[in-house]
């Protein structure tokens, strides 16, 4: 691979804190932030899906970048999530982000208008000439409605800041046959898959379960990286019931708040609007898959203590979101 990585391997898709008011609880961000770190995560990517973006304000965005920034005093790379499915708005969240210190800069497919792979490329290339910065693009088609093809990744990869992919669709011939013709470096972005997409030559993960559990990814990552499957396998088996548990009942996000809040690592699970908590079936499958963890480095789960009641419902912050 002819390219640096300027990412990362271990990389979290940073859950935001917030209040049980629903307001951001900066604190908390900060905390997490450096737990993240010091278990060794080397890359944080501040306000992508799990950060809750599509709810978060501009102003919002632009402070988790620049307390990120502060926090990691450059153990991790800071990346931007989100963005933007209008082509305007996203170029100036990332130029905002750059000033704000970012280290790179993640692109997703505009969601929702679904444009054309015409239009996909066009916007790639729009955002990767307003900043300078290292670009991954964002490939998941169940959120957007829009798979980026394979002709697409191939033509964005001649652009010179667009460095790599993030892949949530989970076509590993397709992630094959880029990285044999591209030197795009490619990232997992889905938990239950990270040890398959790094066997074929992927470079690291962005990952929801980091947020609870970075030390056996960074284990995974290294022993990859050192030849040693039978490390990575046993990690990825310890991780499987814990994937489970955030990532297949409820939206990540909510699930991974809920078991933070629930070991006492956030103040409040609070997520907000049209985001709820679990509802109590919801809530028990997460607790029975959570039952089944074991042998995780760094995850005492003795200590776990749901609160169903503060996970309920969703907020309804003082200040819209984004959207315009």
């Amino acid at each position: 691979m002819s390219t640096v990585n300027p990412f990362g391997q271990v990389l979290v898709a940073l859950i935001t804190p917030f209040t049980a008011e629903g307001e951001v609880n900066w604190a908390d961000v900060e905390k997490h932030i450096d737990d993240v770190i010091s278990a060794g995560a080397d890359g944080i990517v501040v306000t992508g899906t799990t950060g809750e973006t599509s709810t978060l304000t501009d102003p919002e965005k632009i402070k988790l970048v620049e307390v990120a920034k502060s926090v990691s005093s450059g153990r991790a790379k800071i990346i931007t999530g989100g963005g933007s499915n209008e082509t305007a708005h996203a170029i100036e969240l990332y130029k905002a982000s750059e000033k704000a210190g970012a280290d790179g800069v993640m692109f997703v497919t505009p969601y929702y208008n679904k444009p054309t792979q015409a239009g996909v490329l066009t916007h790639f290339r729009m955002l990767a000439d307003a900043t300078d910065l290292p670009a991954i693009l964002y490939d998941i088609p169940g959120r957007t409605g829009v798979p980026i093809m394979y002709e697409t990744i191939l033509r964005a990869a001649k652009h010179p800041n667009i460095l790599a992919v993030k892949d949530a669709k989970g076509d590993f011939s397709e992630v094959s046959r880029v990285l044999n013709q591209t030197d795009l470096m490619y990232f997992s972005g889905d938990d239950a898959n990270v040890l398959p997409h790094l066997a074929i030559g992927a470079t690291g993960l962005i990952g929801v379960t980091a947020n609870i559990a970075p030390a056996p990814y960074r284990v995974m990552v290294d022993a990859v990286n050192a030849g040693d499957l039978a490390t990575a396998t046993a990690a990825h088996q310890a991780l499987e019931p814990l994937v489970r548990a955030a990532m297949t009942h409820i939206p990540g996000t909510v699930a991974a708040k809920y078991i933070l809040h629930g070991l006492g690592r956030i103040s409040s699970p609070r997520v907000r609007l049209p985001l709820v908590g679990p509802e109590d079936a919801e809530a028990a499958q997460i607790e029975d898959e959570l039952a089944l963890v074991t042998g995780i480095k760094g995850l005492d789960l003795t200590n776990f203590r749901p609160d169903r009641n503060a996970a309920a419902g969703g907020a309804l912050p003082k200040i819209a979101g984004a959207t315009r």
